[in-house]
C-alpha cells in the first residue's frame, strides 16, 4: 500500500510537471490557487494526472476543496483505502 509520504513525492512530482513550478518551492501547505502561474486548468489537468498514477478517480466536490498539496495526498490516500477496502 502507499503510504502519505510516497504519495506527497509523487504529487509534488506531478504539480511541478503541470504548474511549471519547481518541487523546492511546492511545500505541502502552501495554497497552490494563490501560486503565480496555477489557474483552474493546469489544477485539472494535475488532478487529472494524479488520477491516472494511481488508477482512482477523485469525487468533483473533493477535487474543487483542493487547495494545497497536503489536501491532494489526504483525498488520494483516503480514496486508495476505500478503494482497497
Amino acid at each position: 500500500m502507499t503510504n502519505p509520504a510516497d504519495i506527497l513525492r509523487t504529487v509534488t512530482e506531478i504539480a511541478a510537471a503541470e504548474t511549471g513550478i519547481a518541487e523546492a518551492d511546492l511545500r505541502p501547505d502552501v495554497d497552490l490557487r494563490g501560486m503565480a502561474g496555477v489557474d483552474s486548468v493546469r489544477v485539472l489537468r494535475m488532478v487529472a494526472k494524479i488520477e491516472r498514477t494511481y488508477g482512482i478517480e477523485l469525487e468533483d466536490e473533493d477535487v474543487f476543496g483542493l487547495s494545497t498539496l497536503n489536501d491532494v495526498v489526504e483525498v488520494v490516500d483516503r480514496t486508495l483505502s476505500e478503494a482497497a477496502a
